[in-house]
């Protein structure tokens, strides 16, 4: 078995490379694909339309890794959280977010992260390394064991955002599979509208992504500056607003036009003023944009405090009045840190 394939690794065309290897028909792999994503079973012995002889062959060739549920945390508000266990000494975190019109899945990409943004908790714990292909979708395909799709087949995750731990595209070869089997019909079937990549702003990252695939983007600019960009999101040092605003465009011709999402996080006294926020105007007043305001989540030794709401809805009220779409993020979960 250490040599077997792990088939989550797989999107639809490398699984049927895998079973042509075989010498087997490629609708192998749509067999395959169903009974692991619409039906979520991983038991060889169970898949009855693949012949005895092949299930013995695939006994020996094929496994089907996923991380483990370490700990789930159910909020008040309804927001679940999975600590997701990906060795012996690396976990990650998914959050399932449920509204009346959308149920929200936020996953992760890495183990930490290198780009040590100055407001967020995980920057702080550094990098450990990349999640696999099986691990990012394993997420997806975890949370809808545990909240019961595989049994009466109504979706519940209906948007995935790459927003938690990690970089996304800094982890593009992994990822970019995963949104892969996301979208797939045979995979998850999600719309390309409901797939969101967030970035940091890694510009080479943003071009690559709009070359290969089509999916929503969201940016973390967080501050309308680079002056101030480069102490909240170190990252702008290497591709600043200027190149990122350009990458931007770039990405949403490519996609036909379609919105891209800045995300703000509300910093009291920081970057929630109204001189930022008619700088933000000017930024993005010729790019096909929306504003997400998110209110800070305190953590320990972050050395930062949320604007108060007053705060926030003056700098919305600006930003709307200039004819921004702008909403502010409702905060959920807080009491399982989520």
């Amino acid at each position: 078995m250490d040599t077997a394939t792990n088939l989550f690794e797989l999107t639809q065309p490398r699984l049927r490379e895998f079973f042509a290897a075989m010498e087997e028909r490629p609708y192998r792999a749509t067999q395959i694909m169903k009974w692991l994503y619409h039906r979520g079973i991983t038991d060889i012995g169970a898949m009855t339309d693949l012949s005895r002889e092949l299930r013995t062959r695939l006994v020996d060739c094929a496994r089907f890794d996923l991380p483990e549920v370490a700990l789930e945390q159910t909020s008040t508000d309804g927001t679940r959280k999975w600590l997701l266990r990906i060795d012996a000494a690396n976990s990650v975190e998914a959050v399932f977010i449920p509204e009346a019109d959308r149920g929200t899945l936020c996953i992760s990409s890495q183990v930490g992260c290198a780009l040590n943004c100055s407001f967020c908790s995980t920057g702080r714990q550094g990098f450990n390394r990349n999640l696999s292909t099986a691990q990012i979708i394993g997420q997806l395909w975890l949370v809808n064991q545990c909240l019961g799709y595989f049994s009466h087949g109504e979706r519940i995750v209906s948007n995935v955002v790459m927003m938690g731990m990690g970089e996304p595209l800094l982890n593009f070869d992994n990822l970019v599979p995963a949104l892969e089997l996301m979208l797939d019909d045979l995979g998850f079937g999600l719309a390309h509208r409901r797939v969101t990549v967030s970035t940091a702003g890694v510009v080479p990252g943003i071009d690559r992504l709009a070359q290969t695939l089509r999916v929503a983007l969201a940016v973390s600019l967080h501050a309308p500056t680079d002056e101030l960009r480069d102490i909240l999101v170190p990252i702008n040092r290497s591709y600043p607003i200027i190149d990122l605003l350009a990458a931007c465009r770039r990405y949403a011709e490519a996609s036909g036009g379609d919105p891209i999402t800045f995300e703000y996080v509300m910093l009291e006294g920081i970057n929630d003023g109204p001189a930022e926020a008619r700088q933000l105007v000017r930024l993005l007043r010729n790019l096909p944009a929306k504003v997400n305001l998110i209110p800070f989540n305190p953590f320990p030794g972050s050395g930062y405090t949320r604007s108060p709401l007053s705060a926030i809805n003056r700098f919305r009220d600006i930003l709307m009045q200039a004819g921004l779409i702008t909403i502010t993020r409702r905060t959920r979960g807080e009491d399982i840190d989520a």
